[in-house]
């Protein structure tokens, strides 16, 4: 028997059976209806001062609880403020489900206020997009949650005419059967097996489909049982403990890293890419083995259309079920005998050393030590970024959230924001560079409103570091870079935080032990000097 309710509630009813608990966005007039179907349905809509920040706020709350994210903004200006976040959910493989409201199909034709193809601008960026029917709302909502949700997940949009939010609409849906994972059976399968038994300097790399195919626990019975080192792209940092002796952390983006990692892969005689996706990685990482002299193994979501690498077997497949068939039958053995292992990990921690009296290692280095061992971490884009992607140490998968695809700015304070709500009793910390922080500022506002005691650490270094340095690197002129400094304490005690100047560990470690106590949020600006990255990255 069907039950008539309005179309906005019939779709926020299947966004909360997927598990979704909180929305984020700017209300205007064309999405009363669709907020007020969303609480009604039990999912919590908050008040945000931008899109853009809403949405990674909502991405926070994805990586936190496994539900889609949910992201709500109004006809024109808010709509195409969410661009660069629906951009980055694209990239970035997050099931971003984007609901913008718009004016009905009959007013345009006489009406041009505010007026313009949403669809066709999210198409491009987006896996599907919808108009939304009442009679097919049902219908709708469920492909728009399995579109986002399987395969190699992203982002949907869906506009909601304001009169077809209110109208009454039919759920004649029905969830669907979630399909079973596919793992394959084939000659090829035989040939992998008869490769690991042989292999004698094999490696795995790590990738985001891991963590959605909930691989975990295959991937680390795999290397242990067969002695794989493993690295990680940096969205799968964590998926092996950072402190287990075949981690070798994550890469992709620092150039030091690559020049321990990349003679490695060279000398593999077996490469294992388990849910790898190369839109994490630089230009080091095109073509960075040869399977014709060597063994690969690809075991992904989606066909490989983005020529960064090859392979000698392609399986499109689920990623754990994958390595249990691989690994099923066939004996642990030692691998590289030599200690090459264990003298790149020494290699790599020298490499990025946390010794320096004061600077951005030493930072990360207190940060690492004062928090406790399960706290969540983001990262906005910048210097410190790469330095931070090397030296924080993960312990468990969607420990370090960033864009690590579009590599957008101005996410790690919402994302660290979404992270707390959904999680709020691990303690949460982002961290990102001043010249990211001054895009987002405002939303210390929305994190005081939220009552949240996130912890956030500024890089005070006046400066785009990371361009700054590629600038000298080429002999150009300093141009662009540069900008004033700010009292970044003074500015979240403006919005009832606390805030903190640190310039030494000593002020840091202090702040930091405040701060895991404190009543509400923290700013830590942590002034560091131009240049500090020189060499570091």
């Amino acid at each position: 028997m069907t039950k008539t309710v309005r179309a906005a509630d019939i779709l926020a009813r299947r966004l909360y059976a997927a598990g979704c608990r909180h929305a984020f966005g700017m209300p205007g007039g064309e999405v009363l209806t669709l907020v007020d179907a969303l609480e009604a349905a039990g999912i919590r809509f908050h008040l945000t001062r931008h899109e853009n920040a809403a949405g990674f706020m909502a991405e926070g709350v994805h990586h936190m609880d496994g539900a889609p994210a949910i992201l709500v903004a109004t006809v024109g200006p808010g709509a195409m403020n969410a661009v660069n976040v629906v951009a980055n959910a694209e990239q970035d493989r997050v099931p971003l489900i984007m609901l913008t409201g718009c004016v009905d199909a009959a007013e345009v034709q006489t009406y041009t206020h505010q007026i313009l193809d949403h669809r066709a601008v999210f198409e491009p960026i987006t896996k599907a997009t919808f108009t939304l029917d009442a009679a097919a709302a049902g219908v709708i909502a469920e492909k728009a949650v399995g579109i986002a949700t399987e395969g190699r997940p992203g982002p949907v949009h869906i506009d909601v005419p304001i009169s077809v939010a209110d109208a009454p609409g039919i759920d004649m849906s029905g969830q669907r059967v979630a399909a079973s994972a596919a793992v394959p059976a084939t000659r090829d399968l035989e040939t992998a097996r008869a490769w690991l038994k042989e292999a004698k300097r094999p490696v795995l790399i790590a990738g985001l489909d891991i963590l959605y195919d909930d691989s975990v626990d295959a991937l680390r019975a795999l290397v242990e049982k067969h002695n794989v080192p493993v690295i990680t792209s940096y969205k799968a940092k964590g998926v092996l403990p950072e402190d287990h002796p075949l981690s070798l952390g994550g890469a992709g983006l620092s150039p030091l890293a690559d020049r321990h990692l990349l003679p490695l892969i060279a000398e593999a005689d077996l490469i294992i890419c388990a849910g790898y996706d190369p839109i994490e990685m630089r230009t080091g990482w095109r073509d960075p083995w040869d399977p014709a002299k060597q063994n690969v193994i690809d075991i992904h979501a989606a066909p490989n259309h983005h020529f960064m690498h090859q392979a000698t077997l392609s399986f499109i497949a689920h990623t754990g079920e994958t390595l249990n068939a691989l690994s099923d039958g066939v004996d642990g053995h030692q691998t590289w005998a030599d200690g090459r292992i264990d003298d790149l990990r020494a290699a790599l921690s020298n490499a990025f050393a946390d010794s320096e009296d004061w600077g951005p290692a030493a930072v990360i280095a207190e940060c690492r030590t004062v928090l406790p061992r399960d706290t969540v971490a983001t990262v906005d884009s910048g210097a410190h970024r790469i330095l931070l992607s090397q030296m924080w140490r993960s312990f468990e998968p969607r420990g370090l959230l960033q864009s690590t695809g579009l590599c957008t700015m101005g996410c790690a304070l919402p994302l660290a924001m979404g992270a707390k709500l959904a999680a709020p009793e691990r303690p949460v910390v982002g961290f990102t560079g001043d010249a990211g922080f001054l895009m987002v500022a405002g939303e210390l506002s929305s994190a005081a409103e939220m009552g949240l005691n996130t912890i956030f650490v500024v890089f005070v270094d006046e400066s785009l570091a990371l361009i700054d340095l590629k600038q000298r690197q080429r002999q150009l002129t300093n141009n662009g870079v540069d900008f004033i400094g700010h009292d970044y304490a003074a500015i979240a005690r403006a919005f009832g935080g606390h805030g903190v100047t640190a310039n030494n560990r000593s002020d840091l470690r202090s702040a930091l032990k405040n701060a895991l106590n404190a009543d509400t949020f923290t700013l830590i600006a942590a002034h560091i000097d131009r240049h500090a990255y020189d060499g570091r990255i």
